[in-house]
C-alpha cells in the first residue's frame, strides 16, 4: 500500500480545518473562519516535515523496531515514564526509547538534551480501554530540526498498527483525535531537544515498574555528563505538584528558549511567560521562571478565580483555552491543583 505524498496529507489548509471542526466548529463554517480570521488557522497551521525524512519511516508499526513479535518489546527498547505527563483527555500511556547501538545523549546542556541520529521514541495512546494509536518520533538527521513525527493508527483486531499521515478524528469510535504528521511540532517543535517527556527535570526520579530514569542512563553509559539522579522541586507537596503540572503542560510552548520556526506560525506563544523549569532555578518557589514570569500576570497571588491562568484552563470552547491543543476535556485534577497553589501564593 502506497503513503500518500506529504503534501496532500499535511496541507496547513486541512490541519486547520480538522482543528477547527474538533473544537465544534460546525462544518459550513470552517473555511470562513479561516478565510476571515486567524482564530483557527494561527495555532493550528504547522509546517510540514520534509518528505524526505518521512519517506524514511515505514507503513506499519511492526515495522519500525519497537516489537520483535506479537506484544513482545524489541531488545535495547526501554520504557519510561516521565514524572509530570502531558494530559490527554484522561488517555493511558506507554512509552519507549531505542538508541543506536554505542551511542550517547548529550547531555552537556542539563535543560535541553541533545539525542544522536538514528533514536526512536514511541508513545502509545489508550482511550475507554481502547488502544487508538502510536506515535513514532525519530531522529532523522544530525541537526537539532531533523525530527520527524507519524502516528500509527491500530487495526480492530490488534494485529498492527498503519501509518495515518493524515491524521483521524474520533478514532476508533472514541472521543481521540490523531494528529496530521506535521501537527506533532506545534508542541515538539517548543524545544530543540525534540524529544519533550525524554529530560533530565522528567526523568530525575527512582523510576518503577521498569521503567528508565536518570541514574540507569548514567549507569548505562548512555548519557555524556553524570547528571544528579533525583531533582526536588522546591516549596511543599502543592507547590511541586503546580510547579510540575505547568512544566508538563504547558513548558514546551510557554518558555523563552523556544526555537524560531520559519514556515507557518503553528503555535508559538509571543509572550514573556515561562513555565519550562530549568536546574540552576530549583532553589525556590520564587525563583523559577513559572513564578517570576505569571505571578502579577496571568495568575493573582491568593486569587485563584481572578487568575487568567486558572480561567483558562478551567474551559474548552472554541477558541480561547489552554493548553490549545490535543485536548477537548478538562483535566479536573489538574485546574484543583492549580487553584490550591495559587491560593496559597502571596
Amino acid at each position: 500500500m502506497s503513503r500518500p505524498m506529504l503534501g496532500k496529507f499535511a496541507s496547513p489548509l486541512a490541519a486547520a480545518a480538522r482543528r477547527c471542526r474538533s473544537i465544534g466548529v460546525r462544518p459550513a463554517h470552517v473555511l470562513w473562519l479561516i478565510g476571515f480570521t486567524s482564530a483557527c488557522d494561527a495555532y493550528f497551521v504547522c509546517a510540514p516535515p520534509e518528505a524526505r525524512h518521512i519517506d524514511r519511516l515505514p507503513e506499519r508499526l511492526s515495522e519500525t523496531g519497537l516489537y520483535a513479535g506479537p506484544e513482545q518489546i524489541t531488545d535495547g527498547v526501554r520504557a519510561y515514564r516521565p514524572r509530570f505527563e502531558f494530559w490527554s483527555d484522561g488517555a493511558s500511556k506507554r512509552r519507549w526509547i531505542w538508541l543506536p547501538a554505542g551511542a550517547q545523549i548529550d547531555t552537556s546542556e542539563a535543560d535541553d538534551w541533545r539525542f544522536p541520529e538514528g533514536t526512536k521514541l514511541w508513545k502509545e495512546f489508550t482511550s475507554d480501554g481502547v488502544r487508538i494509536e502510536t506515535r513514532l518520533l525519530q531522529k532523522t538527521g544530525p541537526s537539532d530540526a531533523d525530527w520527524t513525527a507519524l502516528a500509527y493508527v491500530w487495526r480492530p483486531d490488534g494485529s498492527d498498527a498503519i501509518a495515518a499521515p493524515y491524521g483521524v478524528m474520533n478514532a476508533a469510535g472514541t472521543a481521540h483525535d490523531v494528529p496530521g504528521a506535521g501537527e506533532c511540532f506545534a508542541c515538539h517543535g517548543g524545544r530543540k531537544s525534540g524529544a519533550l517527556g525524554f529530560s533530565l527535570l522528567q526523568l530525575a526520579y527512582a523510576a518503577d515498574d521498569g521503567n528508565l530514569d536518570v541514574g540507569q542512563l548514567d549507569q548505562a553509559d548512555l548519557v555524556s555528563e553524570q547528571l544528579p539522579a533525583e531533582l526536588t522541586l522546591p516549596g511543599d507537596a502543592i507547590n511541586r505538584e503546580a510547579l510540575g503540572y505547568l512544566h508538563g503542560n504547558c513548558g514546551h510552548c510557554h518558555n523563552q528558549a523556544r526555537p524560531r520556526t520559519s514556515g507557518p506560525r503553528c503555535y508559538d506563544p509571543e509572550n514573556e511567560l515561562d513555565f519550562w523549569l530549568q536546574l540552576d532555578h530549583l532553589g525556590s518557589v520564587s525563583d523559577t521562571p513559572t513564578y517570576r514570569s505569571a505571578a502579577g500576570t496571568v495568575i493573582e497571588p491568593g486569587r485563584p478565580s481572578q487568575s487568567r491562568l486558572l480561567q483558562l484552563v478551567s474551559r474548552r470552547d472554541a477558541f480561547d483555552h489552554m493548553p490549545p491543543l490535543a485536548t477537548e476535556v478538562v483535566d479536573a485534577h489538574g485546574v484543583a491543583a492549580l487553584r490550591s497553589w495559587i491560593e496559597q501564593l502571596r
